[in-house]
């Protein structure tokens, strides 16, 4: 790998290690169930900010001088860095290898389509396609009051129901009204409650993580947790995470698929996301693939094999099951490369930040307890 890229910290401090982590702090679980280690508490309130990476939040420090000020032991993401793969690892405590929701997007095993795991499909059953049990549902067997404050609309959404089963859901889309459910939810003895703001990815994806927009956006997500954390009981616990990190990609430093036929050649199927592409080949092609797309990409992305990546251990332990879901080829971007597909993805030369990859940016997240 020309750029050093930073591999998750499963079993340690990656998203899939907090909830059991939570677990053993609330006595509901015994010690040594968890790599990460955290303060005893009779309850504890999980604020997930999406899109605020810890290299992110120290670059900007001041500009959230409340999170800043916070006790921080960073942990990682999983791969891919995206929303929807770290929201599953982090309700069912499970690596994306296990979950199975190995990115933005991907491909339905025996067919040429792909589901978008934010938006889900219709046709997929995601008791199906996630079978496991989550860790906030194995929690609330314990006794322990779990609750997700969330947006309304994502309440039974697929990717709700994959990841965070077994939660009691309040729906919550205002500030005020999250900070409320919170409140009443953390209220009750042995309790985690989640609460999740999306408002800085959406910044960051529109605008930039080096713009105005996001970085007042940064000020106005530090103010909210600072309520929350002021208006919670002394012995509840707050921590603070991310499910990625995010960076900027100018034009200049995007490829466009439509613009070079060679990099299509002996593909079915193009998936992922801009700067975590999972290619899906036809039969005895991918060695090809690879060959035509680390001449032309150089030092700009990793590309392996299938079997290579699970070798190096970035989806974590991978089930059979899940193989089928992982391009045969996958390429992770370095620094700011994008790799559009603008025909199979048409929105995505509109966004500026953008995440996925394993640089240090996308992949490094705050563990800040408050």
């Amino acid at each position: 790998m020309t750029e050093p890229l930073l591999r998750p910290a499963y079993g340690e401090r990656s998203l899939s290690d907090v909830v059991p982590g939570v677990a053993v702090a609330l006595g509901a679980a015994p010690r040594g169930d968890s790599g990460l280690t955290l303060p005893e508490a009779p309850g504890y309130v999980i604020f997930l900010i999406d899109g605020m990476g810890e290299t992110l939040l120290r670059r900007h420090a001041t500009l959230a001088p409340f999170l800043s000020s916070l006790v921080d032991s960073p942990g990682t993401a999983g791969v891919p860095s995206t929303t929807a793969t770290s929201l599953t690892s982090l309700g069912t405590g499970l690596t994306p290898g296990q979950h199975g929701l190995v990115g933005y997007t991907a491909r339905i095993p025996g067919s040429n389509r792909l589901i978008n795991h934010l938006a889900w499909d219709a046709g997929v059953d995601p008791l199906a396609w996630q079978p496991h049990e989550p860790a906030f549902e194995r929690l609330a067997a314990t006794d322990v009051h779990v609750t997700v404050v969330n947006r309304r609309e994502f309440e039974g959404s697929g990717l709700t129901v994959a990841g965070q089963r077994g939660a009691s859901f309040v729906g919550a889309n205002k500030v005020g009204e999250r900070i409320a459910g919170v409140l009443e939810a953390a209220g009750r003895a042995r309790s985690l409650t989640y609460v999740y703001d999306g408002d800085l990815d959406w910044t960051g994806h529109r605008h930039g993580v080096d713009s105005p927009q996001w970085r007042e956006q940064l000020t106005a997500v530090d103010r909210i947790a600072e309520q929350m954390r002021a208006a919670l009981p002394a012995s509840v616990r707050m921590l603070v995470v991310a499910d990625h990190g995010m960076v900027d990609s100018p034009a200049a430093r995007r490829i466009e698929l439509d613009d070079e036929p060679a990099l299509r050649d002996g593909l079915e199927l193009v998936g992922g996301e801009a700067r975590f592409r999972h290619l899906y080949c036809r039969a005895g092609a991918d060695v090809d693939v690879v060959a035509t797309w680390r001449e032309r990409l150089g030092d700009r992305a990793t590309v392996l094999l299938r079997d290579e990546v699970v070798g190096l251990g970035w989806f974590g332990p991978t089930e059979e099951r899940v193989l089928p879901r992982l391009g045969d080829v996958m390429v992770a971007c370095h620094g700011d490369t994008a790799i559009l597909a603008t025909r199979d993805f048409p929105f995505e030369h509109k966004l500026v930040g953008l995440h996925g990859s394993l640089t240090e940016d996308e992949m490094r997240i705050p563990i800040l307890i408050a």
